[in-house]
């Protein structure tokens, strides 16, 4: 059976050399998925030997929402819970290999008036390791009032929409994290968001989604033209942090394979650099934090070219500057109790 989750799963051409292979690093955002799963089979087992186990310093990992092992019956409140007992269960924090999923952040229903006990369900499940929630709210003005995914549907403008700010309420009560992914036509509905709530610290998902349904280079840059004025206002937002990565999903437009050929490292930062440009002046290195997104990510780009890409994009920058984006930008916004 075809999984909802197609991504190149071939052979690799020739690796390129790890660059700065000393550095310490700790992925931000990955998906995991037990084999069998209709979604995609991507274990621990896998993420490691084909991905994490490459080449780069890899520490830690931050475990990213990706309805995973969801209880199938029960309390509605409660199903979501199944997919943090799941990674607490299959990815235990063992010594001599990264500690990964060392971080989670998990899926509650903030419209729900009983997404108070959701969330209390994922910190015990969690053991120490459970930090945020994300309910995405992504929506496109091309695509309708609203989208579907799987069970999910995104309205537009649910970031302000009463019920749902009502859940943010009780993630911020709780001392969490809410990740965000929407589009960037959507970026001013956070801004005001933000602003509401100036205790919760909210992390940007995949650079603010400069999406494009014209892919074209003329459709593709009249998105980042108003995508770069509204992340100039969100850095102003102190209490929000942003991954830069996400870059690899179909839906971002870019010429990957266009000659072909896997891209490699220089070609991915010479592809990325006015959007990174514009992400580390509105933010500034401090508040930013590396993300693979694998396995999605893996349509564009393998995982050790995203790292390297990484590098030659920062290869300008303090070491301080390069830490908090590799490594400790993610350790003290997802307050990891893990230290390595």
């Amino acid at each position: 059976m075809a999984k909802i989750l197609q991504v190149f799963d071939g052979e690799e051409g020739p690796a390129e050399p790890i660059l700065d292979p000393e550095i310490p690093i700790i992925d931000a955002h990955h998906h995991l998925w037990p084999n069998g799963s209709p979604i995609a089979d991507y274990p621990i087992e896998t993420f490691l030997e084909k991905d994490v186990l490459t080449g780069h310093n890899v520490i830690a990992t931050v475990f990213a929402e990706c309805m995973a092992e969801y209880h199938q019956d029960g309390d509605e409140a409660l199903r979501p819970v199944g997919e943090t007992e799941f990674v607490v269960k299959h990815c235990p924090i063992l010594p001599g290999r990264p500690a990964v999923a060392a971080a989670i952040f998990g899926f509650a229903d903030l419209r729900k008036p009983f997404a108070a006990r959701t969330l209390d369900a994922h910190i015990e499940a969690g053991q120490g390791r459970f930090s945020g929630v994300r309910h995405n709210v992504y929506w496109h003005p091309e695509q309708g009032d609203k989208i579907t995914t799987g069970p999910r549907t995104f309205p537009r403008h649910l970031l302000l929409d009463p019920d749902f700010r009502a859940g943010l309420r009780e993630v911020e009560k709780r001392g969490l994290t809410y990740d965000c992914y929407l589009y960037s036509d959507q970026l001013p509905d956070l801004i005001e968001t933000a602003e509401a709530f100036p205790d919760l610290s909210i992390i940007l998902c995949h650079m603010g989604g400069p999406v494009a349904i014209d892919h074209s280079p003329a459709g593709r840059r009249a998105v980042f033209d108003r995508w770069r004025v509204h992340m100039a206002e969100l850095g102003k937002r102190p209490n929000i942090s942003l991954k830069v990565g996400g870059f690899g999903m179909h839906h971002y437009g870019f010429p990957y394979m266009d000659d072909g050929r896997r891209p490699g490292a220089q070609k991915l930062a010479d592809l990325w650099r006015d959007y990174f440009d514009v992400a580390f002046d509105a933010f500034e290195p401090m508040r930013c934090m590396g993300e693979s997104n694998f396995l999605p990510d893996r349509n564009g780009f393998s995982y050790a070219a995203y790292w390297n890409a990484l590098k030659l994009l920062t290869s300008g920058f303090s070491a301080d500057e390069r830490s908090a984006i590799f490594s400790e930008t993610a350790r003290r916004v997802y307050k990891m109790k893990w230290e390595g």
